[in-house]
């Protein structure tokens, strides 16, 4: 457990080396100078519109954070749940975004449930996302021709992974192969719990829904682009806020797809370029809104996350739990184990394919995270 902080402190320590040079570099590219008297006749009012228009983003997502927990049958204070899904943001600059199992801890502190049930919630999270995306994306690809074969191939990769995971009597029996061999047996028990979660997670009625939302919710960041090239002097228009959706959505894909910290250089770079093929050929414009956006978002949220995060750990009055920890508390915890089980499909159970119980889940939890 302790290494597992120290690398995703070490990672997070390289993630902000790895922004410095970014933002340096854009600074750079776009002459320092120039830039900062971009940024001096920058229409500072828009500020707060820009960084509501975030907020509202998180909002949404967090509607759809308690609603994966309503479809995995976990009760949380929202309150409590406010500041998990909060703290999540303060590790969007690990790579890949891997930090954010940090929920998953967090909700084992609180109300002990195995991360193998809960971190498919942050698979959902992700996919769902990059879904929304995708559809925000669409329009532009039509009108601008931008190369869309990386983007069609992440769409692919994504809905076959769906597809996969709802077939149900496939992934079955690949689960009960896994269990045959003697390298998989050992976390079989975790990975068949981490199924059961994706399945629920991941049907399409659901996914559907979360989808929508997460439409949404990104949304309020492609609105808050539009406000910073008008902040900036560009003209406004609704040519402008499709412009200002396509770049935002197809950049973040590119920074997510990557799966370097925070997107850091490949979100960064992707918005400046398409800045200045479609907006203004000014690299000073392009430079001054890229780091104005990643700012009101990316860094604004990694803010709100840390603040959470402190909260979170303050109210809690404990950190994350050590292993024996988590046992002596799932041991404590009446109806945790029958709860899962009852989670299970009643296909599952005809079947006699029981979860192994909470203990073991958490005894073995952090090794396979």
């Amino acid at each position: 457990m302790g290494l597992h902080i120290r690398k995703i402190r070490t990672g997070i320590i390289l993630s902000l080396v790895l922004a410095f040079v970014v933002m340096t570099g854009v600074a750079l590219y776009a002459d320092i100078p120039q830039m900062l008297e971009a940024l001096a006749h920058f229409r500072w009012e828009y500020l707060p519109l820009i960084l509501a228009l975030t907020l509202f983003n998180y909002f949404c997502r967090f509607f759809k954070w308690q609603y994966f927990l309503k479809r995995l049958s976990l009760h949380v204070p929202w309150m409590k749940s406010l500041l998990i899904f909060l703290s999540g943001l303060s590790m969007a600059i690990t790579p890949g975004k891997v930090g954010e199992l940090l929920k998953s801890y967090q909700l084992k502190s609180t109300i002990g449930a195995p991360i193998s049930r809960t971190s498919p919630i942050i698979v959902a999270e992700r996919l769902s996302d990059g879904l929304a995306m995708l559809i925000l994306a669409a329009a532009g690809l039509v009108l601008y021709r931008f190369n869309w074969a990386v983007l069609l191939v992440l769409l692919v990769l994504g809905l076959s992974g769906i597809i996969l995971i709802q077939n149900r009597t496939l992934s079955l029996a690949m689960l009960s192969y896994g269990e045959r061999l003697p390298f998989v047996a050992r976390f079989a028990h975790l990975v068949r719990a981490f199924y059961e979660s994706s399945y629920t997670l991941l049907q399409w009625r659901s996914l559907l829904l979360a989808v929508c939302i997460g439409v949404i919710s990104w949304s309020g960041e492609c609105v808050a682009l539009y406000f910073v090239y008008t902040g900036l002097g560009i003209a406004a228009g609704p040519d402008l806020l499709l412009k200002s959706l396509f770049i935002l959505s197809v950049s973040s894909l590119i920074g997510s797809a990557s799966g370097l910290p925070g997107g850091l250089g490949t979100a960064d770079g992707s918005m400046l370029g398409l800045t200045r093929l479609l907006v203004t050929t000014s690299a000073t414009i392009g430079g001054a809104a890229t780091l104005l956006i990643r700012l009101c978002t990316l860094w604004f949220g990694l803010g709100l996350g840390v603040t959470a995060l402190l909260i979170f750990r303050a109210t809690q009055h404990i950190g994350i739990p050590t292993k024996e920890e988590a046992v002596r508390e799932e041991k404590d915890t009446p109806g945790l184990e029958q709860e899962t089980t009852s989670t299970l499909p009643v296909y599952e159970r005809q079947r006699g394919l029981q979860p192994a119980s909470a203990s073991a889940l958490a005894s073995n939890g952090d090794k396979a995270v």
